[in-house]
């Protein structure tokens, strides 16, 4: 290798250079960063890149991942032009056939959404599909989809596109040169130091691929990945082989086909997956290949001989076996660091990167230059994951699972398999011993339903039946979710996120950051979000007063790093202020519904009455022999409370209170019953209803806002201008609740809203509302400024459940206890 001298300082260096460090690299150009590097410890795309099948799909899980996507393609398609460096990028279309009624429905379900999105698909038929591909056995097929604007690229081309185009603005690209430190100071990154020297650097970027996990070692960030071994085959030339066939995905065979030049790849998502390389990768690892296992290959091979019979006779070129990145819930890494400013992560794409190259490299370049994100990118936002997840043995075992789920039916509330029982709560071997299923959400086991004693009885197991209908557990919700609202619920809600912030400025700092009034009396919760600069939600939270110089911060057990995060940037250098995560401190025992009071107040000798303990209040109490704090809140929409109750006395206090409600009817409730029951309330959910690009006032949150409130020292809530301004200028969207007036269909989300039968929307979540009697969504419609919300009323609207058109009933208002009688009583 040529001697290398290195700048000794840029604005941003992005370590990697696969497919999306280039892409991060000609985004963050074509934005006007001119002082870019980019490094490569061996060359351009020797990593995973060069040996990825290119398939270029748009239709990704959610709307903004599909709109990442499409750009990728529409991006691929200009590159050529733009750069001279061809990308063979093809529009030949895809197909993924079913072949099962399962997997019918969730490709009808998919193509409503992709309706909802704007992307253009067709459900075909099984001889439709012979007929895009000739000679496949459709046999036993039940149908599909095919996407015309899909197709297949050069992805080592598309690589050196971008990197030319980054070139040809001025950013600099060196290869061979390692990164072998990240240096930091006060919190924020300064740069890196590599086997050719230092460079100082306001902005570092992890795009390292396989490796990003130990570059983020190097910094003290998390970034939880680790490479599968991935197989595909290509065949000699089949002579009789029709050219330019659809990309073909049989996700049933965990097979996918792309032809090429008259040969075919033939690749696989197989169940059960190899991890490889959680003991490091070799230094000289460049171009490199993983040995041969064609016993492993050789189920998915056998099936695909039967699926396309002409693969019988034909050769095989190439077997090929080479890693690539996968995460621990299958969705990519990309953002700034919670733990380290301006240190950025773009990396562990799960055999999409190509199709996600594009797109994920303009929204980080974007997040950079703005400061914030400029789209909801929740999904993949980094500030999801936690440390643990790094663990080399939680990511082997996982990863086992996840590359296989590519393929697999993506049933609703599907649960990981694998790495499980790691976080518990300190009530869950009490759950466990009343019949608790569990579901695993960010590490924690939650109770999502509860199998009665009489059925463990007669010999089943709290365990899932997958399906799109009514699954095995869906008459325990039913009785669950009706002994919320006619009697009790006991609900275990320690996996709350917790977060105390203290000291002489805690008050004037949540002033800032709230869009709610939070300078109340000891002893007040206030329900709030914290805005950005766009009046769009970053956090949706409830804070309550503990002393004059002490918060209590609670949020979804999902968003407590982002969360925590976004306080402490926020806190400003002079502050006398600092904010902890204490989740784990305190359990949280909530019981919920017309009977709650009786039940408590027979164990707790403070009073409960309504005019001694008001709804938004929070007190010390004794419950049986303990010491607890009670806050009078509700996300299910009833009377009841939450009891947090230090770890060690949660088991003696869950006791106490079953036992003051055995004849009560006080039961067990899981998580499942919590969305139900917020559904039908139309609480908001973060992540699903509301997220930082959606306006609090288009929400349905206004009434959470005090634009007349005295600004903090520290200034103005963030936010409050841009809040004044939508309400000038009027709304052009509204966040409605529907309920399916046909009992029997369900919604999950995505769904499309037909608004006087055009598409106006879609769902943003949905749940079964088992006390109104019918499926519960809830989802923006678009709206002219000046319409009032009678008009949008008025209207007569459809819900779209996988093809089916299904009137439905919207409101404005909560369809369950719109007043707030029940819950404020």
């Amino acid at each position: 290798m040529q001697d290398i001298s290195l700048p000794q300082a840029a604005k941003a260096v992005i370590i990697g250079g696969g497919v999306v460090g280039c892409s991060v690299a000609y985004h963050l150009a074509k934005l006007g960063w001119r002082d870019i590097i980019l490094l490569e410890r061996k060359q351009l795309t020797c990593g995973t890149t060069w040996h990825a099948a290119g398939l270029i799909a748009q239709l990704r899980a959610t709307q903004n991942m599909t709109r990442l996507a499409k750009y990728s393609q529409e991006l691929y398609t200009q590159l050529e032009a733009e750069t001279g460096v061809a990308t063979g990028f093809r529009q030949n279309g895809s197909i993924t056939a079913a072949l099962s009624d399962a997997r019918l429905e969730e490709l009808r379900r998919g193509a409503a959404m992709a309706r909802a999105f704007g992307v253009e698909i067709e459900e075909i038929t099984p001889s439709e599909i012979a007929e895009y591909y000739p000679g496949l056995n459709v046999s036993d097929c039940k149908g599909g989809v095919f996407l015309a604007k899909d197709g297949q690229a050069d992805p080592v081309n598309i690589t050196h596109a971008l990197a030319k185009g980054a070139r040809a603005m001025g950013a600099k690209i060196f290869e061979g040169v390692k990164v072998t430190a990240i240096t930091q100071k006060d919190g924020a990154v300064t740069g890196v130091t590599t086997d050719k020297g230092d460079i100082a650097a306001e902005y570092v970027v992890n795009c390292g691929g396989m490796w990003a996990r130990d570059i983020g070692q190097m910094a003290g960030v998390s970034v939880p990945l680790h490479a599968c071994e991935h197989f595909y085959i290509v065949t000699e030339q089949i002579p009789d082989l029709k050219r330019h066939l659809p990309v073909l995905r049989v996700p049933d065979e965990c097979a996918y086909y792309k032809e090429d030049a008259g040969k075919l790849l033939l690749g696989a998502f197989e169940p059960v997956a190899k991890p490889w390389g959680g003991d490091g990768i070799a230094e000289d690892f460049e171009f490199t290949t993983l040995p041969d296992d064609f016993d492993h290959f050789a189920p998915i091979l056998e099936k695909a001989v039967s699926r396309l019979p002409i693969l019988e006779s034909a050769g095989i070129q190439t077997f090929f076996n080479g890693p690539e990145s996968f995460t621990p819930d299958d969705r990519y890494l990309l953002g700034e660091a919670p733990e380290l400013a301006r240190f950025f992560v773009a990396a562990g794409f799960n055999s999409i990167g190509i199709q996600s190259a594009g797109g994920a490299g303009k929204a980080l370049a974007e997040w950079m230059d703005a400061g914030t994100p400029q789209m909801d990118i929740w999904d993949v936002d980094i500030r999801r994951t936690h440390p643990f997840q790094t663990n080399r043995h939680y990511l082997s075992a996982r990863v086992t699972e996840t590359l296989g789920l590519l393929y697999a039916d993506h049933f609703p509330y599907r649960q990981f398999a694998s790495a499980r029982n790691i976080r518990k709560t300190p009530l869950h071997h009490k759950l466990t011993e009343h019949g608790a299923c569990f579901g695993e959400t960010y590490g924690w086991e939650r109770a999502n339903w509860f199998l009665p004693k009489s059925e463990r009885a007669a010999g089943k197991k709290a365990e899932y039946a997958y399906s799109w209908g009514r699954q095995n557990w869906f008459g325990y919700a039913h009785d669950e979710h009706l002994a919320v609202r006619q009697k009790a619920g006991l609900f275990d809600l320690s996996t709350f996120g917790k977060i105390k912030v203290m000291g002489r400025d805690a008050e004037n700092l949540l002033q800032h950051l709230c869009a709610n009034n939070v300078a109340v009396p000891v002893g007040q919760i206030v329900y709030t979000q914290m805005l950005n600069i766009r009046g769009g939600i970053e956090a949706d939270i409830t804070v309550t007063r503990l002393s004059e110089t002490e918060f209590l911060v609670i949020t979804p057990a999902a968003t407590i790093r982002r969360d925590l995060g976004w306080i402490k940037r926020h806190i400003p250098e002079q502050a006398h202020c600092m904010a902890i995560d204490v989740t784990v401190c305190e359990a949280v025992i909530a019981v919920m519904g017309p009977n709650a009071r009786d039940i408590l107040q027979a164990v707790i000798p403070q009073s409960l009455a309504k005019d001694d303990f008001g709804f938004g209040q929070a007190r010390e109490i004794e419950i049986g022999q303990a010491i607890a704090r009670a806050h009078r809140v509700s996300y299910v929409g009833e009377l009841g409370w939450e009891i947090y109750v230090s770890a060690e006395m949660a088991e003696y206090v869950f006791d106490v209170v079953m036992e003051a409600g055995a004849d009560k009817g006080l039961t067990l409730a899981g998580m499942h019953v919590l969305d139900s029951c917020r559904m039908e309330k139309a609480f908001r959910h973060f992540g699903h209803d509301i997220s930082d690009e959606d306006h609090i006032l288009e929400a349905g949150l206004g009434f959470a806002v005090k634009t007349e409130k005295t600004p903090s020292q520290f200034g103005e809530f963030i936010g409050r201008d841009a809040v004044l301004r939508k309400k000038e200028a009027g709304l052009e969207k509204r966040l409605l609740q529907f309920q399916l007036q046909d009992a029997a269909p369900l919604l999950y989300h995505n769904e499309p809203i037909l608004k006087d039968g055009k598409i106006a929307g879609y769902l943003t979540s949905g749940n079964y509302g088992h006390y109104l009697g019918g499926a519960v969504g809830l989802g923006y419609v678009a709206c002219e400024r000046a319409e009032s919300a009678a008009d949008m009323l008025a209207a007569s609207y459809q819900i779209d459940v996988a093809g089916e058109l299904c009137a439905a009933t919207a409101s404005l208002k909560p369809l369950y206890d719109p007043t707030g009688e029940k819950m404020k009583g």
